[in-house]
């Protein structure tokens, strides 16, 4: 079989090193070399389809890519493992995804299972006799994926994302709910209610609250030590393991640690608490924060590149708290239209530390600072950690 590997990535690497030495097609190569490995890597343009049986892409190569168009015999990573791949639970939605794969992964690591995929191992490195793979899976993996199948399907809520690589809502969504129509009888799906109707032969979980979740797998909501989002990560996970195992383990969850920049809490000298939430990079992870927060007056900074998404609804519900917007970023001018429009006060910072000077020379130690921008943050960060820690030195000092 002549594979050709769209992209030089984490995942084609790695696969390539499982098969042998292997013929990589990447955009950012001028002319033909060889890597330390012996791969040959060659620009995009020298593709050609009839020298080639099978095409694997990096996942985050875009159906709009020439390469992808051009291809006959396109296949993901996982469509790669098909039949060799140990039973598999995959999990997937717009926000949540990484922490559920970690609880499930602690939850399940005693039974054998591994966890790869987005979380940062591709499923080349991971090991074909475990008794289990725990896989976080993107929508650009399964817009590629028409073979592998998972046992267990975890799906978050879906809300808009992505949209400039699938085209559309309802394209995204398409992705997301793609393993459905290929889920046997035996299989599970947890879903949101408004999927229901959603072809499968799987049996559906179908939940709109945490309550739902609670209620489905009798489990107590008040021996778990998370809140808002990382609430409902918890019952998912352990909704897996009651399905696989019948085992709701309590302790072992509330042990796990979580990953900073996502409802990170800290305190000030003064005692008052503040929230970095960088990873909110979309409007449904903002809402999720804020809601966990609501029952407290917030100073909450929003703003960066938001990629056009309608911000409204999250201005229906701030309309109704106790809350002051401390606009930043590529959209500021956006969220001081619509603070108005909502009649929400707000105060125009341009960057992030002017927000949190601002915040601070209110002194108002009853209020809770919360970093949750609702947008991506390369308009004036590296990324959203380096966002994150900014926003932490500033509310050390």
């Amino acid at each position: 079989m002549a594979i050709s590997f769209f992209g030089y990535g984490k995942t084609t690497r790695a696969l390539a090193k499982k098969i042998g030495i292997s013929t990589f097609y990447d955009d950012n190569v001028s002319k033909p070399h060889r890597d330390e490995e012996g791969n040959l890597l060659k620009p995009s343009s020298e593709f050609e389809e009839k020298y080639s049986t099978c095409e694997i892409p990096s996942p985050g190569m875009a159906p709009s890519h020439p390469l992808i168009k051009e291809a006959k015999n396109l296949i993901s990573e996982y469509d790669y493992f098909a039949d060799t791949m140990p039973p598999s639970v995959w999990i997937s939605g717009t926000n949540g995804k990484t922490t559920t794969t970690q609880m499930i992964q602690t939850l399940l690591s005693s039974h054998g299972s591994q966890a790869g995929g987005n979380i940062g191992t591709p499923l080349a490195e991971l090991d074909l006799d475990a008794s289990l793979w725990i896989l976080e899976t993107s929508s650009f993996t399964l817009h590629y994926t028409n073979k592998a199948v998972p046992q267990i399907y975890v799906l978050l809520p879906i809300t808009p994302d992505h949209l400039y690589w699938h085209g559309s809502m309802a394209e995204y969504e398409e992705s997301k709910l793609k393993p459905l129509k290929m889920m046997k009888e035996g299989d599970a799906v947890m879903i949101p209610s408004k999927y229901k109707d959603y072809p499968t032969k799987a049996m559906k979980i179908c939940y709109d609250t945490n309550e739902d979740l609670a209620s489905y797998f009798d489990i107590d909501i008040s021996k778990l030590r998370f809140k808002g989002a990382f609430l409902q990560d918890a019952l998912l996970a352990l909704g897996v393991s009651k399905i696989l195992f019948d085992e709701c383990d309590y302790e072992l969850i509330n042990s796990m640690p979580l990953d900073a920049h996502r409802q990170e809490e800290l305190h000030d000298k003064n005692g008052r608490l503040w929230v970095n939430d960088s990873k909110a990079t979309n409007l449904d992870a903002t809402v999720q924060a804020v809601l966990a927060y609501q029952d407290k007056p917030l100073s909450l900074i929003l703003g960066g590149d938001d990629k056009g998404v309608d911000l409204k609804p999250l201005f229906q519900m701030l309309q109704e708290l106790d809350v002051k917007i401390y606009a930043i970023g590529k959209n500021e001018s956006k969220l001081l239209e619509l603070s108005k429009t909502f009649k929400i006060e707000v105060l125009a910072c341009g960057v992030l530390e002017e927000a949190c000077l601002k915040i601070r020379n209110e002194d108002d130690n009853k209020r809770t600072v919360l970093l949750s921008p609702a947008a991506a943050s390369l308009d004036q960060f590296s990324s959203y950690g380096q966002r994150g820690d900014e926003f932490k030195k500033f509310a050390k000092l």
